[in-house]
């Protein structure tokens, strides 16, 4: 009887460590959901005549977006110690097979960056160009995009430079007029070669609080009106140091 009873209790624990793990589960993605929309939203208000003849003098600029750590963060199954929490739940899984090996990646969207992509989209004319791999950088954009075609221009590894143990990226093979081109990436040895046409964002990791795509909305609205964007993103070459 006492035995019967002592198997009763631990199948009992168990269900209910199933069901609380469960439970801290849906929570914890709750949690993430409320948060990506907790803070105010940048308010776009319609251009006035003049507004709208100023930018009509000005060529359409480019907006170059860096992938990893810079609008997401990923890690595979052969991580042995991945940089998000364990638990928390990522937004999407990729599987790709890279060198006849299938790999898993769980991605994670840094906050807000939805809601950047379209924001940014009305104003600029947007590129991805990642040193990740085409396989993996593709499956990355064509989840970002989500249909809405505002990702169509992409760069990957096989387009950047190797010096020194790292990846730069050549801001002119994607576009010959550098005063209209500028990139957004959080590694500054990426654009090393570009430092008048960056803007620096701090690496993201798992953050749920994170406002920085957020915050750049007010300098992206008014960039765009510049006729060489170099005027002013060559003030912040301190950033690049900081970060």
């Amino acid at each position: 009887m006492l035995k019967q009873l002592q198997m009763g209790l631990r199948a009992f624990m168990l269900i209910a460590s199933k069901v609380w793990s469960c439970f801290c589960y849906m929570f914890r993605k709750q949690y993430r959901a409320l948060a990506q929309y907790q803070s105010v939203k940048y308010e776009i208000y319609p251009l006035s005549p003049v507004s709208r003849h100023r930018l009509s003098l000005v060529k359409r600029k480019m907006l170059v977006l860096d992938l990893d750590e810079t609008l997401i963060h990923s890690h595979h199954d052969a991580m042995l110690r991945p940089t998000v929490k364990p638990g928390t739940p990522p937004d999407f899984v990729l599987k790709v097979t890279i060198d006849k090996h299938p790999v898993r990646f769980f991605v994670h969207k840094r906050p807000h960056v939805d809601y950047f992509l379209d924001v940014v989209s009305q104003w600029y004319e947007l590129v991805v160009f990642t040193a990740s791999m085409e396989i993996y950088g593709a499956a990355v954009a064509d989840k970002l995009d989500n249909g809405r075609g505002i990702l169509r221009r992409r760069f990957y590894r096989q387009h950047c430079t190797q010096e020194h143990g790292s990846y730069t990226k050549n801001l002119s093979s994607i576009c010959e007029d550098l005063n209209r081109v500028f990139i957004l990436d959080n590694s500054p040895g990426a654009y090393r070669d570009f430092p008048d046409n960056a803007i620096p964002i701090k690496s993201w990791f798992s953050d749920p609080l994170d406002v920085a795509l957020l915050n750049l909305l007010p300098v992206l609205d008014a960039l765009r009106f510049t006729h060489d964007v170099r005027s002013v993103l060559s003030r912040n070459l301190h950033l690049h140091r900081l970060w």
